[in-house]
């Protein structure tokens, strides 16, 4: 009743406002106006006019309510006028009108809304009166009209599907309209969805061009609103499908059982085999009994084959196969089929630094020790004479099947040249060779082809003392040698380069008597001696006397290579291959020129003959032992202590 009054009160208080403004409005737009139409208007205005009108409260409604039945249908017709019309939503709408351009679409709104026509396919195209569903994206955009589409309509329908499938994990089908990289485009009608390669198939996909244009069964695996990105498998399908025969599978296993399968990946340690809703390993080393390099070169992709069941572990799903234990092992009877000394081929299949392998057959394998490959030839390595794959023939020596070994040999297919060699080169007599190689001990010289023998560095020269082979041959020079030696057991062959000259030292002997004085070119200054070069090809040694180490450095600065120096010939000595000279200013003595006049008295007294031996006396035996012993160093001098100085005539 409070209500009903304050809301009367409000009224009057309007209509006075009302009728007060008006008239001031009419006095001032037309103040020259007639009283009669001022109160004309005030008698239009009147309050009285509302006294009719009756307030109606809200308890007044729900009472009347109560006493009035509405029809359902009339009630549907009644809510259909009060439409919730917002933008960026789905809405029902009734085609009205087309033109070149535009359809428009009656939506309930105070004007048509407009859809570009190029949104509707030529043959789907609506007629006048057909029911859509359209998308609303501006109410009224800056030209006043309202703005639909149909194709965001059947997007976000679709989107809508997608969700409800996802949701779910429905399988749904789509199509596959182009390749990317990692994967495949898979068109789900308006939308589209990313197929990753990984989830085409459960095996790996070598050519993904074969599933263009192709339906396929998929499952949505991700699903991102926000982005409107759509991730789709149809491996988790085929992985669903093949789950219970995997499980029927692993029952039905058993070690040792032969199973059919397909090659569904090659790696480089073996081959996956697809045993129908299991994969199995079937390792490089179960493929075959022979040596495999890579599975690749037994099997190809996608081979249909036989294979063992070697052990199986139910827990991690897990099949080890084998293809070798289907046949026979090759060892069994290799003793009958390879029976020592009968002569097989085969192919060489690895090489080492100490022999090569040839495989007889798949399994069984020989090994020709380098040793075994020649009987002249010195072979470091198999690899100079054979390459891998070569077919050769071989002697079988012996078999051990017990460590599955079979030691072969090629140098057995022909005779040992050895046997006769004492016979071809007997010893003293003289033969032509070439220098093959040198080494610092000496050179090797080859008799034949495969027969070589040694010439000792000590066997080069008579007069000198040679350091390196280098120095009297080369590699490759033709020289005769005599045979000093064979040895048939040891398969060695000694030669001699100075024997075939003769020994000259019994002249030089004869030409450097004791006493006389010979001279030279300096060759060498070392630090215990000089040595020079004399007559005849033969070099002279005068070492330095009893001396600090200083004052000999002292004396040897004095002299140089090249300059020439003469002493006093005091010894021959054909097994060092030197002729010791003595020299006053060299022996550091302290002795004056008597001392040489004394040495030269005593060898004047001597007889001449050569048998007999020339005795010093005490003081020239130590002053000569002392230069022996502080001479040049052994490789210079090549001379031995001795206890008695004895001087051949």
């Amino acid at each position: 009743m409070f209500e009903e009054q304050n809301l009367e009160q409000a009224v009057e208080e309007t209509l006075e406002t009302a009728v007060e403004t008006t008239v001031e409005e009419a006095s001032v737009e037309a103040p020259s106006a007639p009283a009669e139409t001022v109160a004309e208007i005030k008698d239009y205005l009147n309050p009285e006019l509302f006294h009719d009108i009756r307030i109606v409260g809200q308890s007044e409604i729900n009472a009347h309510n109560s006493d009035v039945e509405v029809s359902p249908e009339l009630e549907k017709l009644y809510f259909r006028t009060l439409g919730d019309i917002t933008e960026h939503s789905l809405i029902n709408g009734r085609v009205v009108g087309m033109n070149e351009r535009d359809v428009l679409i009656d939506i309930g709104f105070k004007s048509e809304g407009i859809i570009d026509r190029h949104e509707f396919d030529e043959g789907e195209l609506p007629g006048i009166g057909d029911q859509v569903e359209v998308y609303l994206e501006f109410i009224e955009d800056a030209s006043g009209n309202t703005i639909l589409s149909k194709e965001k309509a059947d997007f976000m329908r679709r989107w809508k599907e997608l969700r409800d499938a996802f949701e779910e994990e429905t399988v749904i089908t789509g199509t596959i309209v182009r390749r990317i990289k990692g994967g495949l485009i898979v068109d789900l009608g308006v939308v589209q969805a990313f197929l990753p390669g990984s989830q085409v198939d459960v095996r790996p996909i070598m050519d993904f061009d074969v599933y263009l244009n192709k339906e396929i069964e998929i499952r949505l695996v991700k699903f991102n609103e926000a982005r409107k990105n759509i991730v789709v498998s149809h491996k988790v399908i085929l992985e669903e499908s093949l789950k219970e025969q995997r499980e029927a599978l692993f029952k039905e296993l058993e070690v040792g059982s032969i199973l059919e399968g397909r090659v569904k990946n090659i790696t480089d340690f073996g081959v996956f085999i697809d045993l129908g809703g299991i994969d199995g390993l079937l390792h490089i080393t179960d493929l075959s009994w022979g040596r495999v390099n890579h599975p690749s070169e037994v099997l190809e992709m996608n081979d249909n084959i036989s294979v063992k069941v070697i052990e199986y572990d139910e827990e991690r799903k897990r099949v080890s196969l084998g293809l070798k234990q289907l046949v026979p092992h090759p060892w069994e009877d290799v003793e009958i089929k390879y029976p020592m000394g009968n002569v097989v081929t085969g192919k060489v299949v690895s090489l080492t630094n100490y022999g090569c392998f040839i495989e007889l057959e798949p399994g069984v394998e020989g090994l020709i020790h380098v040793s075994e490959i020649s009987w002249t030839k010195h072979i470091k390595n198999p690899s100079e004479v054979y390459s891998m794959g070569d077919e050769i023939e071989a002697k079988v020596l012996s078999i051990d099947t017990d460590e599955h070994k079979i030691s072969l040999g090629i140098k057995q297919l022909q005779p040992d040249p050895w046997d006769e060699i004492e016979d071809r080169y007997m010893v003293e007599t003289v033969h032509k060779c070439k220098i093959q190689n040198l080494t610092q001990f000496g050179a090797f010289a080859e008799l034949e082809e495969g027969i070589d023998g040694l010439v000792h560095v000590s066997d080069l020269s008579w007069t000198r003392v040679i350091k390196h082979p280098k120095e009297v041959v080369e590699k490759g020079q033709e020289i005769e040698v005599r045979i000093l030696e064979v040895s048939r057991e040891n398969r060695r062959i000694s030669l001699g380069y100075r024997q075939v000259f003769d020994d000259p030292w019994p002249g030089i002997i004869e030409h450097y008597q004791a006493g006389n004085e010979a001279s030279g070119e300096i060759i060498r200054v070392l630090d215990k001696g000089i040595i020079i070069q004399l007559e005849l090809d033969v070099e002279g040694i005068i070492p330095f006397g009893k001396m600090s180490k200083r004052d000999r450095k002292s004396l040897a600065s004095q002299y140089e290579v090249g300059a020439n120096l003469s002493g006093i010939v005091m010894k021959v000595a054909p097994e060092d291959k030197k002729v010791v000279l003595y020299k006053e200013e060299l022996a550091g003595t302290g002795k004056t020129t008597s001392a040489t006049d004394e040495v030269k008295q005593y060898l004047k007294n001597q007889d001449t003959d050569s048998s007999e031996k020339l005795e010093l006396p005490q003081e020239l035996l130590e002053l000569a032992s002392q230069a022996e012993k502080d001479g040049v160093p052994n490789e210079s001098l090549d001379s031995e202590s001795e206890t008695e100085t004895e001087v051949e005539e």
